[in-house]
This record gives structure tokens, sequence and C-alpha cells, in this order.
């Protein structure tokens, strides 16, 4: 049973670097769902400090990841249209992938910002905020996941004798 919960642990960690990128999956919260399993199916001795640091982290870029894209959208000047349009846009993508994701989401600001405002370059400059911000926020999900792998190889290597 230690094997399967062992296999289980690194795969939700391999689901949070791709949900880092599909929005549907929780990135960085999965990867440390990851990392708590195997921290509490081996004999492994995982500080509570760096578990409870790590999700500290997760939760932390769990809410930014809903602040960031707005913000980007707001300094670009969008506006409330062509921020609900990217949302929609994002959602619709989410059923064409590889990169429906990011075309849903820029589709859907301009469309939304064309609603309002019938201004075609102010709706452009207002989709790049929302690109920027689903670049950035990405960049950055799939970092803290990659680290929280990085901690569980390394975890998972220095006690590897202890696991078997």
């Amino acid at each position: 049973m230690d094997i399967f919960l062992l296999i289980l642990s690194f795969l939700i960690m391999i689901v949070g670097i791709i949900g880092s990128i599909i929005p549907v999956l929780p990135g960085p919260l999965s990867s440390w769902l990851g990392l708590f399993i195997f921290s509490n199916i081996t004999d492994v001795e995982v500080e509570s400090s760096i578990l409870i640091f790590c999700l500290i982290i997760a939760l932390i870029i769990f809410v930014l990841d809903y602040i960031i894209p707005i913000y980007t959208s707001k300094r670009f000047g969008a506006s409330k249209y062509g921020i609900i349009g990217a949302s929609i846009g994002t959602l619709i993508g989410l059923f064409l992938p590889p990169f429906g994701i990011i075309f849903g989401a820029l589709i859907g600001a301009i469309a939304g910002e064309l609603l309002l405002n019938k201004n075609f370059d102010k709706s452009i400059k207002a989709a790049l905020g929302v690109f920027l911000g689903l670049i950035v926020s990405g960049f950055t999900k799939a970092l803290i996941s990659i680290v929280f792998l990085v901690i569980y190889i390394n975890l998972f290597l220095n006690n590897f004798s202890n696991l078997f």
C-alpha cells in the first residue's frame, strides 16, 4: 500500500505542475498535497515547519492567481467587461487545447472591451494586460510547483533506503 501511495503522491506532484498551466487543475495546492501524502506514508522525517511553510506559500499563490490577472488587466486599462470577457474566453478555451486558454482569454478580453467602448486599440491594450497577467500567474504557479517537486525528490533520494 505504501508503494501505491508513494506513486500517487508523485503523480499528484506532476498534476500540480500541469495544473500551473491548465486552470482547471489546482497547481501548487496539488503539489503540496503530494508532499503531505509523502510525509505521512513514509518513515521519512519531514519537518512540520516545511509543510506549513509550503502550505502557506501554496495558499498565497492560490489567492494571487486570481489577483494578478485582474491587477495587470486594470493596469493596462481593462474594464469589468474586458475582465469578464477574458474569464468567459478562458473557460471556453479549456475545450480547445493546447492554446485555447490563451487565445480564449485574449479574444474574450477584446470582445468585452469592444462591447463597452468600441475602441479597438484600447481593447487590444486591455487584452495584452490579461495575457501578461495569465503568463505571470502561470509562471509563478509553475515555479512554486517545481520547487515543491524538488523538495519532494530531495526527500525521496535522501531517504531512499528507508523507503524500501
